[in-house]
C-alpha cells in the first residue's frame, strides 16, 4: 500500500509490469488473475477510489478520471512495456488508459467482458435493477454455484457491497456504463489487444464483445466456454491459458 497515492495499490512479483483492474465487484474478482500473473510478472492491483471503504476524492467523478490517475502513476514511476488487464468496469478503465497513452507506456491490453462502449442492439444490462438472484443469473454460466442469499451475508459485508455499487453508479451511471466517445477513439490504439468473453455473459453479450474487438485496429476475440461475466472466477484455467498464449505471441 502506498499512502501518497489517491488510491490503494497492492504489488507482487517481478518482471514486466502488469496493471490489473477490477470491476464493480472489487479487487477480489481479479485476485486469481493477480496470483497467476505474479508468478512471472510485476503485478500492480489498485483498488479504485471509493471501493472497499477507500476514499474517493472529489476529483474522481468519472471513469476517465481514474484512468488518468493510473496513467499518471505509471508515468511518474517511469514504468515501460506495461500490460494492462481489465475486467468489466476495469476493462473500460483499461481501454481509456490505452486510448489516452500518448507516450507508448502500454504495450499490451487484455479486456475481459469489458463495458465502456455503446453497441446498437446490444445494450449493457441494467445491473442496478437486478436483485441478488438476477445478478447471479445474468452474470454466471452456473448461477447456483455463485449465488449468495443477501440474508446470509454479514451486515458489514453487505454494507460494503452496497457502498461499492453506489460508487459505481456515481462514476458510471450516467450515461450508463459507457462513454459515447470511447468506441471511436479505440481506432487509434496501436497495441495488440486480446478481448476475452464468457460465452454465457448476459450482462454484456458476446456480440457486444465482438463489436468491442472490431473497434481496435489489432485485436483478437476469444470466447471462454462455460463462463459468464467473470470467466477468471468460473473458468480460471481456460482464462489463464488464453492470456498466457497471448503473452507468448
Amino acid at each position: 500500500m502506498t499512502s501518497e497515492l489517491p488510491f490503494t495499490l497492492s504489488e507482487a512479483g517481478t518482471g514486466r509490469p502488469v496493471l490489473i483492474l477490477h470491476g464493480g465487484g472489487g479487487p477480489a474478482t481479479v485476485a486469481p488473475l493477480a496470483g497467476h500473473l505474479a508468478r512471472t510478472a510485476h503485478t500492480l492491483v489498485p483498488t479504485h477510489p471509493g471501493w472497499n471503504g477507500t476514499p474517493r476524492p472529489d476529483r474522481f467523478a468519472g471513469v476517465d478520471d481514474i484512468a488518468l490517475a493510473y496513467l499518471r502513476h505509471l508515468q511518474d514511476r517511469g514504468l515501460r512495456d506495461v500490460l494492462v488487464v481489465g475486467s468489466s468496469l476495469g476493462g473500460w478503465i483499461g481501454a481509456e488508459l490505452a486510448a489516452r497513452d500518448d507516450l507508448g507506456i502500454i504495450t499490451g491490453l487484455v479486456l475481459i467482458d469489458a463495458v465502456g462502449i455503446q453497441v446498437d442492439g446490444e445494450p449493457v444490462r441494467d445491473f442496478f435493477a437486478l436483485d441478488a438472484r438476477g445478478v447471479a443469473e445474468y452474470s454466471y454460466h452456473d448461477p447456483d454455484r455463485f449465488y449468495v442469499d443477501p440474508a446470509d451475508i454479514p451486515a458489514g459485508q453487505l454494507a460494503a457491497r452496497q457502498a461499492n455499487m453506489a460508487t459505481m453508479r456515481a462514476l458510471a451511471g450516467d450515461p450508463y456504463m459507457h462513454d459515447p466517445t470511447l468506441r471511436g477513439r479505440l481506432a487509434r490504439v496501436p497495441v495488440p489487444t486480446l478481448v476475452l468473453w464468457g460465452e454465457s455473459d448476459r450482462i454484456v453479450t458476446p456480440a457486444y464483445g465482438r463489436a468491442y474487438t472490431d473497434a481496435f485496429p489489432d485485436a483478437r476475440f476469444e470466447v471462454i466456454p462455460k463462463a459468464g461475466h467473470l470467466p477468471q472466477l468460473e473458468q480460471p484455467e481456460a482464462t489463464f491459458a488464453a492470456i498466457d498464449a497471448y503473452l507468448a505471441r
